[in-house]
């Protein structure tokens, strides 16, 4: 059992200070904004042999989908300018990602009215939970470039979810599957100590209480 929700919660704070009064209302509370972009994830970067890489839709769906990599390719691309907000206390602002929107990828799809969550299933052997209706967002992408340039190893390339408005956690690096289901069930780090819903702005990090105690681990992290 992963015990990073008990290690997180006794962090000391971390000041926050010369941030200008916008940048103030668009910071989550107890967040740091940082111009760097922190790396973190569970277990090895994966690398991949692209043509032998797919994407695998199945679960409550009329018909299981199976794309490569090229299939992603060829579908409409958007450009979105997201902030970005992790559990270990970071923020990036206004970072620049283009994919396919999920809501139009989600149209291609013959989805079982039934279906009401998505787990998001990515590499190495990680998972993740999110309503469907939380996806349909403007900025909610499959994302495969970052600031014009494609996703570096580290940071989920070839494929991964960005889900702004939620902590990081839930925009999955190295993403393999995506199942449709009719009832939620937690993933990776919310069956390990994290909120299910993970919205900033409400603090909600941790399963089980409020928290309003910042930590700093990502300062000790690889950055890009």
């Amino acid at each position: 059992m992963h015990k990073k929700a008990e290690r997180l919660k006794k962090m000391k704070p971390v000041a926050v200070s010369n941030l200008t009064e916008e940048q103030r209302a668009k910071l989550p509370p107890g967040q740091t904004l940082t111009e760097k972009f922190p790396i973190l994830h569970e277990g090895e970067v994966p690398h991949y042999d692209m043509s032998e890489w797919t994407l695998k839709v199945f679960g409550e769906v009329e018909e299981e989908r199976t794309f490569s990599y090229e299939d992603i390719l060829a579908m409409p691309t958007v450009t979105v300018n997201a902030d970005i907000h992790c559990v270990t206390r970071w923020s990036k602002f206004d970072t620049v990602w283009e994919g396919i929107l999920f809501r139009d990828f989600l149209a291609g799809l013959k989805i079982k009215p039934d279906a009401k969550f998505v787990m998001f299933h990515a590499d190495p052997d990680y998972d993740t939970n999110v309503p469907i209706e939380d996806l349909l967002k403007d900025d909610v992408l499959l994302a495969y470039r970052f600031n014009g340039e494609p996703l570096t190893d580290k940071h989920g390339w070839p494929l991964r979810t960005v889900v702004p408005h939620r902590y990081f956690w839930k925009s999955a690096k190295w993403l393999r599957g995506i199942e449709f289901m009719k009832e939620d069930r937690p993933g990776f780090w919310e069956r390990n100590g994290f909120h299910n819903e993970a919205d900033p702005f409400k603090e909600e990090r941790f399963s089980g209480e409020a928290l309003d105690i910042p930590e700093d681990e990502w300062t000790h992290k690889e950055f890009d």
